[in-house]
Order: C-alpha cells, then structure tokens, then sequence
C-alpha cells in the first residue's frame, strides 16, 4: 500500500532516513539455501566417503592409531563450521546454530524510525480505547513498541526454548536409555558426538523455522503465544507495510486492525494468568511421553562391523545420516495433549477474532475482509503452522479455528459478555475439541451451570445431615464414634 498513515512507511521506498541494515550480515554467499553446514546435508557430512570430512582416508592402512587421528579431523571439521556454530551446544539444542541460522535467514532489515515507534503506539491506543465495549477483560498493554525482525528473533527466543527444552530433552533421554546393546557397544566413543550433532540438527531446524518467521509475523502475538513481555504490545511495521502492499483495503484500517488484534491478545494473555502457562506446560505434557521406534538404527547397524565405523568413514555417515531421520512414536497421551494444544491456541485465536469484529465492525468498513484474509493466510500453511509440525508435531487446523470463533460468537449471542468472557476464569472450564463440533451442548452446560452448582450443594448438604444423623444416633447409643466437631472433614 502506499497509503500507510501514523508514519508507516511502505516497503523498499527509498526513504533517506531509512537506510537497510547491512552490517555484520554473515550472508550465506554460494550458498542459496542459508545452510552454515553447506549443502542440502545440514551436518556438513559428504555422504558416500566423498568431499569433506575427513579428507583422504585409507582404509587399507587402517591402524588403532587411525582412531585418534579420525576424532582430531572431525575437530577440525566442527572448528571449520563457522563462528559461533560450536557454541551453545550444551544442551539438547544448539540455540547458537538456530541464532545464526535464522539471522542470516533474515539478511537485511530496516531499522525503526521514531515515527514508527509513535504510530504504533497510537494504532494500538485507539484500537484499545474500542475494544473496550467488546470485552470485560480492561487493558493490559502497558507500553507499545515496534520491533525489527531481528528484534523479535531476539526477544522470542526464551519462550522457544520453553517450547524445544521439553521435547528435545526426552528425545535426547530416550536415545540414551534405549540405545540397543549391540549399537551401544561400538557407538559408545561416539554418543557425546551424536548429542552434539543431534543438539545441532535440532537447532538447525528451529533457525530455519524462525528465520522465516520473523520476517512475516505481523505482532508479537501473531501465532498465538505471547512471545513479547507481559504488557507489551509490538507491532512489526517493515511486515506490516508489506502484507499491506498485496490488499485493496486502506492502509490506516489495516494498521488499526492489527493493532486490535495485539491489544486484544495481551487482554487475554495479561487477565487470564494461567493461560501462558497452561500452553508451555502443555508441550511439556507431549514431551514426557515421547518415545523412539529404535527398529531402525538396529537395522542399520545389524550388518555392521565396529571396526568398518573406524575404517570406512562412510559407514559412520551412514550411520548418522540414518539416526537423524528416525520419528518418535506417538502415544495416545501425546495425542490428547497435542489435542489440548491446538484447541487451546484455536480457542484463543477464536475469541480475539470475535472481540476484534466486535469492536471495529460498525468503526472500520474493512474489518470483515481483513478477517478473512487473516483466515486465509492461517490456512496457507505459512511458516508458523510449519514451526509447530517440526518442534511439537502440531499442525495448527484452520477448521477448529472457524468453529472456535463461531462457539464464542454462539456463546454471547445466548448470554452477554460477561458470561463469555468468565469462561476463561478456569481452564476446566473451557470448551473441549468435542464442544467445538458441537457448541450447543456446550452452551446448554453453560446456562445451566448455575442450576447444577445450585443441586450439587443441596445434595452435599443433605449428606452432611445424614452423615450428622448417625452420627448423634451413634452417640446416644452409647457408642464411642467420632466427635461431631469432626465431621464433614
């Protein structure tokens, strides 16, 4: 769009004042795909004995000192990855690799101007100022900002690795306790290299997913967790002008809209306290019950001779090359917790579209198509979808995000907002996958809820007095029952 108001200003202008960040880019140069490692393989490994690695190796000469001389040159070769890709690397992910990786990803971004700064501030202040009249929840955005890609890799970078830590420390758990005797007894020099590697291509994963992110997403709350500070609201406006430039709708409205969204996540996120925890705690839940098939790596290492690893450097590739590609299983609790999760951020997304139509409707003539066109961007398969499937197995089904928008809308039809709204009080009072295919049960729960609670406390009290009955009839018997003071306890 050209027309972007409150000093946005659209795409690779020109302005003066805005110049592009080129500085310390660590471009991939030849290398198209942004892989440190070179290639398609992303461990740096020349499959088949050939190129790198572990230069001009002999097998026929093979001697037990060839073993040291072989760990020295795979030294060399993770030296000569680069920069601060050997770091960070104690854990089960390399967050170091994924940092580099996804910073050269995004190349070269444009700085924020002042005027940015203050139209964001503004967009999300009048956006604020109308969602009051479409929830309960008041405002909880304390300051506004405006972040570079790189500001927002940067600032998310905590809850990713809330997210990673779980699943790549029982896959990494897992490895070790179930390796199979007969691999454990040759790979055992070798674990602490595969951990590493393992640690690397997690991280390499995950770079590649953010790297790409962090040049689309529009806010802080753009994928439905809230990776920005409790209180913030953050607008990304190099994003923004350009997802702008591809609609027929004004740019003011759109800017407006987005910041709507923003201020009505961090409503959610800032009065609903269990919420960013219950969703981390959830992947947790899918993390303690993964498991690996290990069918595979005894395959690969049935017909192979320990002293082949040290003699053919292309059997230990092989090797390693076929351990990465192993899947874990998936139990029928990690499918109930992923299907936790993904109602969960549909419900969540859900809401904040209703609360968001709610209150620009009859103010901003675009609202509906933008809406739509937020649906249809979700609905893609863009690289937020992508990020989930790889970290948690989750792929985010835009379905249950329509139905979930259209339970809230049903729910304040039937009720007011105040009802609605009071559904976030618990999370066991939330609509599950099943009162999302089928909302009217869930709102006949919901109106009579009160009537329930109202017989569950006439029948505990007619049980009390029951219980009081015997009890004194005990007593006048002559019977040493308990003290009447004690009961109900």
């Amino acid at each position: 769009m050209s027309d972007l108001p409150f000093g946005f200003s659209a795409s690779g202008n020109g302005d003066d004042d805005r110049d592009k960040n080129s500085g310390d880019q660590n471009k991939p140069g030849d290398n198209p795909g942004g892989n440190p490692f070179g290639g398609a393989n992303p461990f740096g490994f020349a499959m088949g004995g050939q190129g790198q690695g572990f230069g001009d190796f002999d097998p026929s000469n093979f001697d037990p000192n060839m073993l040291g001389q072989m760990f020295s040159q795979l030294g060399s070769m993770f030296s000569g990855m680069g920069a601060g890709m050997s770091g960070g690397g104690g854990g089960p992910v390399n967050y170091q690799v994924a940092m580099n990786l996804a910073r050269q990803q995004i190349g070269s971004f444009t700085p924020i101007l002042d005027k940015e700064i203050s139209a964001s501030a503004d967009a999300v202040r009048l956006a604020d100022v109308w969602l009051d009249d479409a929830t309960t929840f008041p405002s909880g955005v304390t300051q506004t900002v405006a972040w570079t890609p790189v500001q927002w890799l940067e600032e998310s970078m905590d809850t990713w690795k809330g997210l990673c830590n779980p699943v790549a420390e029982q896959l990494a758990r897992t490895w070790q306790d179930n390796l199979p005797a007969e691999a454990a007894q040759f790979a055992g020099p070798m674990l602490g290299m595969l951990t590493q590697m393992s640690g690397m291509a997690f991280g390499t994963q995950l770079g590649q997913g953010l790297g790409q992110l962090a040049k689309e997403v529009l806010t802080s709350t753009d994928i439905g967790l809230p990776l920005a500070p409790e209180g913030i609201a953050v607008l990304l406006p190099e994003a923004i002008a350009k997802f702008a430039e591809g609609l027929e709708q004004p740019g003011q409205e759109i800017i407006v809209f987005l910041a709507a969204r923003e201020a009505a996540h961090v409503r959610l996120f800032t009065h609903v306290g269990w919420l960013r925890q219950r969703l981390l705690s959830t992947v947790e839940e899918y993390a303690r019950g993964i498991s690996i098939d290990f069918s595979g790596i005894t395959d690969a290492t049935a017909n192979i001779d320990p002293t082949e690893l040290l003699s053919d450097p292309s059997k230990l590739e092989e090797l390693i090359s076929s351990s990465t590609s192993f899947e874990p299983t998936t139990t029928p609790e990690q499918k109930a917790a992923l299907g936790r999760l993904e109602t969960l951020l549909a419900l969540i997304e859900g809401w904040v579209e209703q609360v968001v139509t709610r209150a620009l409707g009859d103010r901003i003539p675009s609202t509906g198509a933008l809406t739509e066109t937020i649906r249809r961007r979700r609905a893609s398969g863009g690289p937020a979808e992508q990020t989930f499937a790889t970290l948690v197995g989750l792929e985010l089904r835009p379905r249950k995000v329509r139905e979930a928008s259209e339970l809230w809308r049903r729910v304040f039809e039937a009720t007011d907002l105040s009802t609605r709204d009071g559904v976030w009080a618990h999370p066991d009072l939330l609509p599950d996958s099943d009162d999302l295919d089928n909302p009217a049960a869930f709102i006949d729960r919901l109106l009579h809820k009160d009537t329930d609670l109202d017989d569950a406390i006439a029948q505990l009290e007619k049980s009390l007095a029951e219980q009081d009955g015997v009890e004194q009839g005990d007593a006048d018997s002559g019977d040493d029952g308990p003290n009447p003071g004690q009961t109900g306890s």
